[in-house]
């Protein structure tokens, strides 16, 4: 058995050099995988799927949003399906293209996308797009 006198202890110390690196991977790896997050969508939208879709980008671009429970949102915004019409045309700029993507939940009855449809058309959008995945 080895005894060594006073004042020869030996130190404790924690190396901490690799936790510090670790820490430092976790921070990067979460700040990357946040980018990945689309704070966009609002509701929460089963797409259908397909094979023949295209992605289609344009300044003067509505979002309407159909939830499965029946909220409808307009660029984000929650509103009534019977001031659809009027909201698109009142946000209308003068002599600019518009178009209307609709993402409505695959689940829904055929019938509420229609009705959307037709609020379109009468606010004189005619470039609609459904969103698909």
């Amino acid at each position: 058995m080895r005894f060594r006198p006073p004042g020869q202890e030996d130190e404790v110390r924690l190396e901490l050099t690799s936790m510090t690196d670790i820490v430092f991977l976790l921070l990067i790896f979460f700040m990357v995988s946040t980018t990945f997050v689309d704070f966009s969508k609002r509701l929460d939208i089963q797409l259908p799927d397909t094979q023949a879709a295209e992605v289609v980008r344009d300044a003067q671009q509505h979002v309407i949003e159909l939830g499965r429970e029946g909220a409808l949102r307009l660029d984000g915004q929650a509103v009534q399906l019977e001031n659809l019409t009027q909201q698109l045309q009142q946000q209308a700029q003068p002599g600019r293209q518009r178009s209307v993507i609709i993402r409505a939940d695959k689940r829904l009855p055929y019938g509420r996308v229609i009705d959307i449809l037709g609020h379109v058309r009468q606010a004189n959008i005619r470039d609609i797009a459904v969103a698909v995945r």
